[in-house]
């Protein structure tokens, strides 16, 4: 709801970062992000939900559910990048918008 509040003063508001677990990834999840969408009236490209490398490894329905999210209007990102076994050349094809590496990746450097 604070959110909406800012939104609609025109304050800057902050990404709606929402990390989505494989089980969810059915077809009916669009349909309620669509859902509560519209109820908050959060625009989608202010919401961007977080998806894990492995959760796309499932099959051709999370790849479905992906294109339907971004047509939504809603920004997607692979979590944990990294830790799955999926070749760049797959995720190069989905719509995703950020890939965030996963911490193992960067723990000990400098």
């Amino acid at each position: 709801r604070q959110f909406k509040v800012w939104y609609d003063q025109g304050l800057p508001v902050p990404l709606i970062a929402v990390n989505v677990a494989p089980r969810q990834l059915k077809s009916v999840f669009v349909g309620r992000v669509a859902e509560i969408l519209a109820t908050t009236g959060v625009p989608p490209g202010c919401l961007e939900l977080e998806i894990t490398e492995g959760a796309l490894e499932t099959g051709d329905i999370a790849r479905e559910i992906t294109f339907r999210l971004r047509d939504l209007g809603v920004l997607l990102s692979i979590d944990d990048f990294g830790t799955g076994y999926s070749s760049l050349s797959h995720l190069r094809r989905m719509p995703v918008s950020c890939f965030k590496i996963d911490k193992s990746f960067i723990d000990g450097l400098p």
